[in-house]
């Protein structure tokens, strides 16, 4: 049998725990919005089976289940240019996952770093889907033969694996059935860092709520924290190298350009000498004026979730059209009887 050219396809999932940040929007749904009615089908995924890889409340996942998917819409993907569903209405997921269980070493496992850091010092009391969720990453990707796929610096890791899963199972079986995806990463904050320690990742988690910006959080909460966001006693430098080993001051700048849609080096050119009396107004009425309207359409959409479960559904439906043909051939490669 003749096996498949690859069509540019992108494939990307926010997990839904704890709800959505400034980190998620400039990280990934900001660069899904522009990947969407281009070169490339677009598929975009609430990734719920990840996030029970830690205990979850029922009521409480189904709610950020759909902030997430709200979040996404509000944010402009639009669901007659793009497939957007949740993980566990297609099993097919699940399902290529077990043999991407098989097909992985645990050797590969042990080098993710991701789990060490959540793991910490208590590993062994993690759940095996913590552990092994990595592999599932891979078969969110590649049972839609996603050719690439945007990603933050911090999961370029989890690529580079899905690359190995679809080498060794190419390999093993004498096939060049999967493709062998590439990551994309591009922008000036694709890794949103902590208003409080520019050195900590902007986290859903974090212990103090002024250490990030909440999608949902109104104009009012989003100017205050930026205007009470941790900075050093310097001005802004003349160039982007007076930055270096100014952690916090970079974070501003970074996020201050893409929220403008420039870069860096323009932003520091515009305000160079500036004092964070100044800058850091600038910033808070600058992201008021991009997220506030996101947040207000938010909350419009997670007032009637009946709408964000018909859209997911349909967006399931339309996923399982691409990955089902997908499963069934990798079955067939495998030698599984149904």
């Amino acid at each position: 049998m003749t096996e498949p050219t690859f069509t540019p396809r992108v494939f990307s999932g926010i997990k839904p725990s704890g709800g959505l940040t400034l980190g998620n929007y400039l990280g990934a749904i900001k660069r899904f919005v522009g990947m969407q009615g281009g070169a490339f089908e677009t598929i975009y995924c609430v990734v719920d089976l990840h996030a029970i890889t830690v205990w979850q409340d029922p009521a409480e996942l189904a709610q950020a289940t759909r902030e997430v998917a709200a979040g996404f819409l509000a944010a402009g993907i639009d669901p007659s240019k793009s497939i957007l569903f949740n993980q566990s209405m297609v099993s097919a997921h699940a399902e290529l996952g077990w043999i991407f269980n098989c097909v992985a070493r645990l050797g590969w496992m042990n080098r993710m770093t991701q789990f060490k850091e959540k793991a910490g010092k208590n590993a062994e009391k993690q759940s095996l889907g913590l552990y092994a969720y990595p592999s599932l990453m891979a078969a969110d990707i590649l049972i839609y033969h996603a050719t690439h796929v945007p990603v933050g610096e911090d999961q370029k890791q989890h690529v580079e694996l899905t690359r190995d899963i679809a080498a060794k199972f190419n390999h093993d079986y004498k096939t060049d059935f999967f493709p062998l995806t590439e990551p994309v990463i591009e922008g000036p904050a694709t890794r949103v860092m902590n208003l409080r320690d520019g050195t900590k990742k902007m986290s859903k988690s974090g212990e103090s709520d002024m250490e990030r910006i909440n999608m949902l959080d109104d104009a009012d909460a989003i100017s205050k924290k930026f205007k009470k966001a941790r900075t050093d006693p310097a001005p802004l430098p003349e160039t982007l190298d007076g930055l270096k080993d100014r952690p916090e001051a970079r974070n501003l700048v970074d996020i201050y350009a893409a929220l403008s849609d420039t870069t860096p080096e323009a932003v520091i050119a515009e305000h160079a000498g500036a004092g964070w009396g100044a800058f850091k107004p600038a910033l808070a009425d600058l992201a008021v004026s991009k997220l506030a309207p996101i947040s207000d359409e938010m909350g419009r959409l997670m007032n009637d979730p009946a709408e964000i479960d018909r859209i997911l559904r349909s967006g399931a439906d339309k996923a399982r059209v691409i990955a089902e043909p997908i499963l069934q051939r990798t079955y067939d490669i495998v030698g599984l009887l149904r």
